[in-house]
């Protein structure tokens, strides 16, 4: 008889879970902050080399604009960029309101009929009623150029994004970084090759937007079924031929998602744009905000909101009927031609009516209507019967949150909050994560910013705790409550289409300036896709789980302690991602009413020329601190989807 051996059983290791590591690296951090406090530590300060430097680089761009080199990069864009927008924007004030309220009701009814047509029309009617046509029709024009522009570089290259490989590998973390970027720091260095302006404000919005259209259009492009280009290449179509007629019409409803997002997307920047001097309805906002006008910047919120909204809906729609599988649906509802025809003429006939008749040029006043003095009524009573209520909130999370954890970020070295940075992305996302976390930090110290970082990382901290406790509550209340997601889902799509300025108005209206403003903003601001991402990610743990639980006897809440929590970990993970890179864009926002540190210093370095070198740094610090919380809290989820096979 053969004796057969086995082979020896190693045992197994016990190996300490995440949250065991994390615990510990708290420990430790908190037991080095009480022996260190106090030591490396680094003050705010307004003229440090580094910004005397980059104002010293701001004056001799200035004095070589007239460089021919200068001229070809930055000179001619902007001129040529410049006249389009003035273009655009004079061909859309001088048809008239009537032709432009006919052209989107017609877009509408192409797209989904009647009741798109006339949401349409009334949403920019609406524009006109509120008093505010000129502005809207300025924002319109800069909307349309720099989505234009957008598309036409972004498609092209997502077309070749999705067909290499190589051009992928170095796309990547150009569009990772352009997509964490908060928006204020996109401002200064284009203002510093493209000053201020209506083609600066383009420049910035299209580099903000194209993103968008790059990923999703190459996204379109890998999605067409393989066995479809093969198909095609087994006929003999050469590379050109299988792009235009198989992919791209394959494609098609991506392309439309393209357009959407990149559509919203621009709506968001070009209101911020109003800092550097670009007209529109930002203007408005940013002039309320700068009297205190709560009323007059309630106008222009519900104008930005409005005009956001009819343009989603008109893109949404157009895109939907892009889509390739719903052909045959598409085919049976199209319109006659002679329905068309009709449209085209009836829209050219108040063009020119438009072009002829002065009445058009100017919407009548007799049709418009303010909220300015309602709503302002309405603050002053707020603020005269509930301060007591916002005061208390605003005290209670200052005292409780904001003010102990500051003094902890302010007084503790540097290397200490190197080292837990780093500890945090090794533990979260792996050491790759850590590596570059800790850098970004090492660098923010080195360009003397320290102190303001640290209290923009407090500002984060506070408002992504708050939104990560209400948005996980509310996310799980929706994903098990089918009639409260019902109530939510217009709310969420409301809150997910509006501009960023606009969060500000509730916030101001609330708590009036300072960082708690920048805190609240940012919650209102972030809640909606935390919410959306923790109920779907509720809602996809598999039946089978549910049932099986289920049946051994398991509570409701147990079920979703024990099941769909754990099993939903990636979408909680996610959904803490996005909280974070929400509220850090958001935060810096707040530095124009009053949220201090690094966004303030964007702002006052766009306005006072001797601090431009200050925030021009502060929007690099901003990057790096996104690029950094982006890595910490992103964890494996993005890591196993970037190496899935393609």
């Amino acid at each position: 008889m053969t004796a057969v051996s086995l082979p020896a059983v190693r045992a197994a290791r016990p190996t300490l879970s995440k949250p065991i590591w994390f615990l510990l690296l708290v420990a430790a951090s908190a037991v080095l902050y009480v022996v260190f406090a106090g030591d490396v530590v680094q003050p705010a300060v307004d003229d440090a080399a580094f910004f005397l430097f980059l104002n010293e680089i701001r004056d001799w761009v200035r004095d070589n604009r007239d460089n021919i080199v200068f001229v070809i990069l930055f000179g001619i864009p902007r001129i040529v960029i410049d006249t389009g927008v003035d273009t655009l924007t004079s061909a859309l004030h001088a048809i008239g309101w009537p032709a432009l309220i006919a052209i989107f009701a017609s877009i509408g009814f192409i797209a989904s009929g009647r009741g798109l047509a006339i949401k349409a029309a009334a949403g920019i009617a609406a524009l006109g009623v509120l008093g505010l046509w000129d502005s809207s029709v300025d924002t319109l024009g800069a909307i349309i150029a720099a989505v234009a522009v957008s598309l036409l570089i972004g498609v092209p290259l997502g077309i070749w994004m999705a067909g290499s490989r190589r051009v992928r590998a170095i796309l990547t973390p150009i569009l990772d970084v352009m997509q964490i970027m908060p928006t204020y720091a996109y401002l200064a260095p284009f203002v510093l090759f493209f000053g201020t302006g209506s083609a600066a404000a383009c420049i910035v919005t299209l580099i903000y937007a194209m993103p968008a259209a790059i990923r999703i259009t190459a996204l379109g492009i890998r999605n067409v079924p393989v066995n479809t280009v093969e198909a095609g290449t087994s006929l003999g179509a050469t590379d050109r031929q299988l792009l235009r007629q198989v992919k791209l019409p394959l494609a098609r409803k991506e392309l439309g998602l393209a357009l959407n997002q990149t559509l919203m997307l621009a709506v968001s920047m070009i209101v911020i744009t109003a800092i550097i001097d670009a007209p529109g309805l930002g203007q408005d906002i940013i002039g309320a905000l700068i009297r205190n006008d709560v009323g007059l910047m309630f106008n222009a919120g519900v104008a930005t909101v409005i005009l956001a909204i009819v343009l989603d809906r008109l893109t949404e729609q157009l895109s939907a009927r892009m889509d390739p599988h719903r052909k045959a649906a598409a085919q049976a509802s199209a319109l006659p031609r002679r329905v068309i025809r009709g449209i085209v003429v009836g829209c050219l006939a108040l063009v020119v009516v438009g072009l002829v008749v002065p009445f058009a040029q100017e919407f009548p006043d007799i049709l418009s209507f303010s909220f300015r003095d309602p709503v302002n009524a309405a603050v002053d009573w707020m603020r005269g019967n509930i301060a007591w209520l916002t005061n208390g909130i605003k005290d209670a999370v200052s005292y409780s949150l904001l003010n102990p954890i500051q003094a902890v970020m302010t007084t503790a070295p540097a290397w200490l909050v190197v080292a837990f940075v780093a500890g945090t992305a090794a533990i979260v996302s792996g050491a790759r994560a850590a590596i570059v976390s800790a850098l970004a930090f090492v660098l923010v110290y080195v360009m003397q910013l320290w102190q303001d970082s640290m209290e923009t990382l407090v500002q984060v901290i506070v408002a992504t705790l708050i939104t990560l406790a209400v948005g996980v509550v509310l996310g799980i209340a929706s994903a098990r409550n089918d009639r409260f997601r019902t109530f939510l889902r217009p709310l969420l799509d409301v809150a997910q289409t509006m501009p960023s300025f606009v969060y500000l108005l509730p916030a101001f209206v609330l708590f009036g300036p300072g960082r708690f403003t920048a805190i609240a903003a940012a919650v209102i601001f972030a809640l909606p896709p935390v919410i959306r991402l923790v109920d779907v990610g509720i809602r996809a743990v598999p039946t089978s789980i549910m049932e099986a639980a289920t049946s051994s006897g398991s509570t409701s809440r147990q079920i979703l302690f024990k099941v769909q929590i754990p099993v939903a970990r990636p979408a909680l993970q996610l959904a803490s991602n996005q909280a974070i890179i929400l509220v850090l864009s958001m935060v810096v926002v707040g530095g124009i009413v009053g949220g201090q540190a690094l966004g303030y210093n964007v702002v006052a370095g766009l306005a006072q020329n001797d601090l431009f070198g200050l925030g021009l740094a502060s929007g690099f610090a901003l990057v790096l601190l996104g690029i950094a919380l982006d890595r910490m809290s992103r964890g494996q989820v993005h890591v196993i989807d970037e190496q899935r096979p393609r």
